[in-house]
């Protein structure tokens, strides 16, 4: 739970910085790709816990 929250904040940052300072996009591109794949991946690891309880 921690990693995917300091992922958060990392995209978050790397969006506000890619935003802000406009020479520097690709931040944004970067922290926008990073939000998806976290958000993939918690769902992905909730779903295999939800499976688990099903199964017991």
């Amino acid at each position: 739970m921690a990693l995917f929250l300091f992922l958060v904040i990392v995209a978050i940052v790397l969006g506000i910085i890619g935003w802000v300072v406009h020479g520097l996009g690709y931040l944004l591109i970067i922290g926008a790709v990073v939000l998806v794949v976290d958000i993939v991946l918690g769902l992905v690891r909730f779903a295999r816990r939800s499976r688990r309880r099903r199964i017991r």
